[in-house]
């Protein structure tokens, strides 16, 4: 590998910024196309990396941007892990609040919406020692230039209002190219603002390869994973009308009841207009809640908005309301049953704690016979 790839101001930097341009979104709609149709055709060929961090509680935005397309591609036949990110949590904290009661919560949600850990493996960064330990040789084909480069590491920093950044946050790129890599994902499910991170994990891929060569001379130990993008991006607001997030307090959380679901869609956010109609860009606040009630009924937006017309905002409200609690109703009473079970939770994740680290274990020992680390 040439100097240039490694001082943090040529290729790799021009490759990260070359994945989130409009001919590079284009190719990877291309490209996520030519997956879907692959997996229709044979699934066996794929595997999908995807996971989140316990920061708190899923919400019905994780529902519909990720859970639901997770349950589909493991239904298809895709070989699909699904990482509980738990080190991810102090990349940005200080501790760890209440993990253990998230991680269960999520596991629990994970499996009401349909995730069946006969057929996915579900499992905890924490419990699998292989796949952090290739965050070390990873971390040698990287510079600080190119991380500090990495969007989410700059959103971060610039948050902290001037706090020295953590390591582990300057990293994080790293650790997320060793949770797919560790694994041999091939397919990662992203939005567009995770496309700098499946990149940088493609140029990690590459330069192992390129520095320190294969265990295996007809095949690179690390494939080149794959975004794989929906030609609809699903893109739900919080009820305030701004980004959704926990800690704004402006979501629905899975597991809250019909009442609470009622209250807080009562209180979003909408415009003085009374004529619903669905126009994202003019109109974001009424748009989400027309979309909101479309997901959870299997409608189009507009036959929505059509349908509440010039009946006003406590109209949509009302259907939004009804909608979702309808959507979510055998969910709620699935999540219920499984927290009332944590050995069996427990059982889950101790399945794909095992299952995980066999996969890790074994990368591990093809990464360190290209290093020539075996003793």
């Amino acid at each position: 590998m040439s100097e240039e790839a490694l001082d943090g101001t040529g290729v790799a930097g021009d490759v990260l910024a070359e994945s989130t341009s409009e001919a590079s979104l284009q190719r990877t709609v291309a490209r996520s196309r030519e997956i879907e149709a692959g997996i229709a055709r044979d699934p066996s060929g794929y595997r999908v990396l995807t996971g989140d961090r316990p920061t708190g509680f899923l919400h019905i935005g994780h529902y519909f941007g990720s859970l639901a397309n997770r349950v589909r591609l493991q239904n298809a036949g895709v070989d699909t892990l699904v990482l509980i990110a738990d080190y991810q949590v102090i990349t940005d904290r200080d501790g760890v609040g209440p993990i253990k009661e998230r991680v269960m919560a999520i596991t629990a949600d994970y499996l009401a919406a349909g995730i069946d850990p006969a057929r996915s493996i579900v499992f905890t960064h924490s419990a699998v020692p292989a796949l952090n330990q290739l965050v070390l040789p990873f971390l040698s084909l990287v510079t600080d230039a190119e991380l500090r480069r990495n969007p989410t590491v700059k959103a971060e920093s610039d948050a902290t209002g001037g706090r020295p950044m953590s390591g582990l946050l300057l990293t994080y790129p790293v650790h997320q190219a060793a949770d797919i890599l560790f694994c041999k994902a091939n397919v990662v499910p992203v939005g567009k603002d995770q496309l700098p991170h499946l990149e940088q994990t493609r140029v990690i891929a590459r330069r192992f390869d390129e520095r320190y060569g294969r265990a295996d001379p007809k095949r690179p130990v690390f494939p080149q994973a794959d975004a794989l993008l929906s030609d609809r991006a699903v893109m739900i607001l919080g009820l305030d009308g701004t980004k959704m997030s926990k800690s704004r307090g402006n979501v629905i959380e899975l597991g809250m009841d019909a009442d609470t679901t009622a209250r807080l869609i009562k209180k979003a956010v909408t415009d003085a207009d009374r004529h619903i109609a669905y126009d994202p860009q003019n109109r974001p606040a009424v748009s989400n809640l027309v979309n909101l009630a479309a997901l959870s009924l299997g409608r189009e937006p507009d036959d929505v908005a059509a349908e509440v017309g010039d009946a006003g905002a406590g109209a949509l409200k009302r259907l939004v309301t009804e909608a979702v609690n309808e959507r979510f109703r055998s969910h709620r009473a699935r999540r219920a049953e499984l927290l009332a079970d944590p050995a069996y939770l427990h059982g889950v994740l101790a399945d794909g704690n095992a299952r995980a680290n066999a996969i890790a274990d074994a990368t591990l020992a093809e990464a360190r016979a290209a290093m020539q680390m075996v003793y």
